[in-house]
């Protein structure tokens, strides 16, 4: 569910996401009760990437990982709408680096390549600020986390995880705290700028500067899940998911 009680398909990713990963049980016959209800035409680009991952987990409760990339491999491609048949993109932008992330996610998903890979990768260019990272927003000069993580990602999945200026920049905004913040006048760092953080320097095989766990267990509350900020008291599914995979990430450079 949503933050509201509403029962959302991008909500219920990071639960099938977390139950498989964590090996909980799910009802099979209302998973598929559930995705079938929906009306998948009318989803913008991350409700229907959501969907298709949903789709992904349900084949991998069922057929396994071995069943799972055999029908993958050989079997007649899955077809989706292409990228600029979406209404709603994320900044109105086909080629931002969140949205070409999301996409390339996509396609990972359902077993297919990118079709013009250096021209993806030359497209990132106008959303690179000068000074280091990325914006969503071509031609300016305030980096954001989410696009700098979307583009390393990017550029890693495409090229190798090699060091770069961009990566060593990320490393650069973690707060002594241990935590990462959206931008860098933030007041204060998150739990998801955090664990994305982590996540792609692990990808890039760099330690970060601080540790990160107490920052992480300090949005741990009670009830099991995770904040977003040390200013609130509430979690969700996202944000629980967004704390293991931080804790997961610390743990390659825990001393």
């Amino acid at each position: 569910m949503d933050k509201s009680g509403k029962d959302d398909i991008y909500y219920t990713l990071f639960g099938w996401m977390l139950s498989y990963v964590l090996g909980i049980r799910l009802n099979r016959l209302k998973i598929e009760e559930y995705l079938s209800a929906l009306d998948v035409e009318t989803m913008d680009l991350i409700h229907y990437a959501s969907f298709m991952r949903c789709r992904m987990i349900q084949s991998l409760m069922i057929e396994g990982k071995a069943g799972f990339v055999w029908r993958t491999l050989f079997h007649s491609p899955v077809k989706i709408k292409e990228l600029e048949d979406f209404k709603d993109l994320p900044n109105n932008d086909t080629h931002s680096p969140y949205t070409r992330f999301v996409w390339l996610s996509l396609l990972e998903d359902i077993g297919q390549k990118v079709k013009d890979k250096e021209g993806l990768l030359k497209s990132l260019d106008c959303y690179r600020v000068p000074g280091g990272g990325f914006s969503n927003m071509k031609g300016s000069s305030t980096a954001t986390t989410n696009a700098t993580v979307a583009a390393l990602a990017l550029i890693g999945q495409l090229t190798g995880y090699k060091y770069n200026n961009d990566i060593a920049y990320l490393q650069e905004l973690q707060d002594d705290s241990g935590g990462f913040s959206a931008v860098k006048e933030a007041p204060v760092p998150d739990i998801l700028s955090t664990a994305t953080s982590l996540f792609i320097l692990q990808c890039y095989n760099i330690p970060p500067n601080y540790s990160g766990t107490d920052f992480i267990e300090a949005h741990w509350l009670d009830n099991g899940g995770f904040s977003a900020t040390l200013a609130e008291e509430i979690s969700d599914v996202e944000y629980t998911l967004y704390g293991l995979l931080a804790l997961s990430s610390v743990v390659k450079f825990k001393k």
